[in-house]
């Protein structure tokens, strides 16, 4: 079956393995990190439910056997739509994050990412790996499309950016973390995120260098696991730099806010690439001190909804009462 045919539905209850939030006030952002999360505002969103974990391998799997799907990393990319590319590398592949073998300076991204050929959901390191072992991992490798078409069909959608904050929130209202204001209190660990010095220093148990399995870490107030670390995940709103200005009072905030225009979301930096960036959320494995503090609630990132990676995946919502 073709990617871009409808998938059937599956059988099973839509709302297994989910969570009812309800609807309510809280503020969205952060003052104190970076500064596209600024300014904190009030938002109201609707009731919904949520998945209680990030899709695993083991879903998308069924998802696949079910409907034959294939994802953007298992098709060879057009050389016509990526000037400049090198033709060897129009072959399926992904973007797997690589460690270097010493230190490196942090700004320069291109030290520790590199496109593998082979590399996709089911071979998550390249051609040679698996998932065998692996089943209750995030599924990673999914690129924006790929996660909106599990979402159809399982009668779902992707969560709106307000909507994921919310829900990550667990209720704590203004809190840096997900589970308060400090990020490891009495030194226990909360989240999957890097554990040594990075990017070349991984001091994770060898089976759990990368993803972890979920419900690995407590769950937040709202009984939701991984919302923080392990993966980054999609969220259905295009990206914008400038968070949109709080409302002059709290009476005026926003109900269900929703992101910029697909235009308004493509990377300044690269004028003639024309593709465009929706939020990621929640932070990944890869977030460490010394570098992509995004273990957090209002922690946000533009990612091109063309590309995938060995740490980005996606949990889903329905919005009903």
């Amino acid at each position: 079956m073709s990617s871009r045919q409808k998938p059937r539905r599956p059988t099973h209850d839509r709302f297994a393995g989910m969570r009812r939030i309800e609807g309510g006030r809280f503020l969205m952002g952060n003052d104190t990190f970076y500064a596209d999360e600024t300014p904190v505002r009030p938002v109201k969103v609707d009731g919904f439910w949520i998945d209680e974990t990030p899709v695993s391998n083991r879903d998308f799997a069924a998802f696949v056997a079910a409907t034959g799907y294939v994802t953007l990393a298992e098709i060879a990319p057009d050389p016509a739509d990526y000037p400049g590319m090198d033709p060897a590398l129009a072959q399926p592949g992904s973007l797997v994050f690589s460690p270097p073998a010493g230190p490196t300076p942090l700004n320069d991204a291109l030290q520790w990412w590199a496109f593998r050929l082979g590399a996709d959901w089911r071979h998550p390191q390249g051609a040679d790996s698996s998932i065998e072992g692996l089943e209750d991992h995030p599924v990673v490798h999914v690129a924006f499309g790929d996660a909106k078409a599990y979402a159809v069909w399982a009668g779902k959608s992707l969560p709106t950016e307000a909507e994921w904050e919310y829900a990550a929130r667990g209720g704590l209202d203004g809190a840096d973390y997900a589970w308060g204001d400090e990020l490891a209190p009495g030194g226990v660990r909360l989240a999957k995120y890097w554990d040594g010095a990075f990017p070349h220093d991984n001091q994770a148990p060898e089976g759990l260098k990368t993803t972890a399995p979920v419900r690995s870490y407590p769950a937040n107030g709202y009984g939701l696991f991984d919302m923080i670390g392990n993966v980054w995940e999609w969220t259905a709103d295009w990206y914008a730099a400038t968070a949109a200005p709080a409302a002059k009072s709290p009476c005026c905030a926003p109900l269900n806010p929703r992101g910029p225009r697909q235009d308004a979301s493509y990377d300044p930096a690269a004028p003639g690439h024309r593709i465009g960036r929706r939020v990621l959320k929640g932070g990944s494995h890869l977030c460490a001190d010394s570098y992509c503090r995004r273990y957090r609630p209002a922690a946000r990132h533009p990612q091109p909804i063309d590309s995938a990676t060995t740490h980005i995946g996606f949990r889903c919502v329905i919005r009903a009462a």
